[in-house]
This record gives C-alpha cells, sequence and structure tokens, in this order.
C-alpha cells in the first residue's frame, strides 16, 4: 500500500526544494524592506535633530532663569525686578499688537 501523502506537505515540499519560485518573492520583500528602513532612518534623523535644537533651547531658557533667580537672590526687592519683567512683556506685546 501507498501512503497518502497530503495537500500541504506537498506544498511545503514544492517550496523548499524550488528556490526559483522562492526566489523572486524574497527579493521583492527584501527590497520593500530595504525601502522602509531608508525612510525610517530618515525619519530618525529628522527627529534626532529636532531633538537637538529642543535641548539646546531648553539649554538656553535654563541659563536664562538661573541669570533671573540669582540676579533676584541678590537683590531681595524683587519689586523692581518684577516691574522691568512686566515692562519688558508689554512692551512686547504691544509690538505684536
Amino acid at each position: 500500500m501507498r501512503r497518502k501523502i497530503f495537500p500541504s506537505v506537498v506544498i511545503r515540499r514544492v517550496k523548499l526544494h524550488n528556490p526559483c519560485v522562492i526566489k523572486p518573492s524574497m527579493e521583492k520583500l527584501n527590497s520593500k524592506l530595504y525601502v522602509e528602513n531608508c525612510y525610517i532612518m530618515k525619519e530618525n534623523e529628522r527627529l534626532r535633530k529636532k531633538a537637538e535644537l529642543l535641548n539646546q533651547e531648553n539649554q538656553q531658557l535654563l541659563f536664562q532663569l538661573k541669570q533671573k533667580l540669582s540676579k533676584t537672590k541678590k537683590n531681595p526687592n524683587g519689586s523692581n525686578n518684577d516691574k522691568n519683567l512686566c515692562s519688558s512683556s508689554s512692551a512686547s506685546g504691544q509690538s505684536r499688537n
């Protein structure tokens, strides 16, 4: 008696023993993944640059804040500094309108 061969087993054997059938689809998939990887790397580089700029801006703002805080510590009368801040912000607000 002959053994029955199930269709799924036959299909697997055909795929494994016929590299010509697999190769074009694998190359297509590989190319597709390569292009997708290139897009991801490009986006990653763009985001890295943006993060670097935001970090620099954050460092500058932190430095300015520390300077203002050190000035207020040296001058215990904080009302003068508050007036300067208000006048500069109102002046800048007027120039925007």
